[in-house]
């Protein structure tokens, strides 16, 4: 059964910093393109960050410098270092995942809620 678990939100000031997690399993992780999509309130849901199967991470314009994105494959777990938060990155966080030869073949997370507050 594939199974992606979202964990490390939470509340944070504006500034502050969190690391998500998301714990894979029940499919080869390593040949997996590894992806953070938020959701805003009111917004469609949007790529943050993507990383391949050979760990070449990017991230969008709007988190560039302020998030990274990162993977382990021994522990098929992907993760998003969120620094500077700002209220504008309040959302639910999903991971996603996209097999590399087949497109069709993606996954998603449940989410976990990012709050920027002060």
């Amino acid at each position: 059964q594939v199974q992606l678990v979202e964990s490390g939100g939470g509340l944070v000031p504006p500034g502050g910093t969190l690391k998500l997690s998301c714990v894979a399993s029940g499919f080869t992780f390593s040949i997996y393109i590894m992806s953070w999509y938020r959701q805003r309130p009111g917004k469609e849901r949007e790529l943050v960050a993507h990383i391949t199967s050979a760990g070449d991470g990017s991230s969008a314009a709007s988190v560039k410098g302020r998030f990274t994105i990162s993977r382990d494959n021994a522990n098929n777990t992907v993760y998003l270092q969120m620094n500077s938060l700002n209220v504008e990155d309040t959302a639910v966080y999903y991971c996603h995942a996209q097999n590399s030869y087949y497109d069709y073949d993606v996954h998603w997370g449940q989410g976990t809620q990012v709050t920027v507050s002060s």
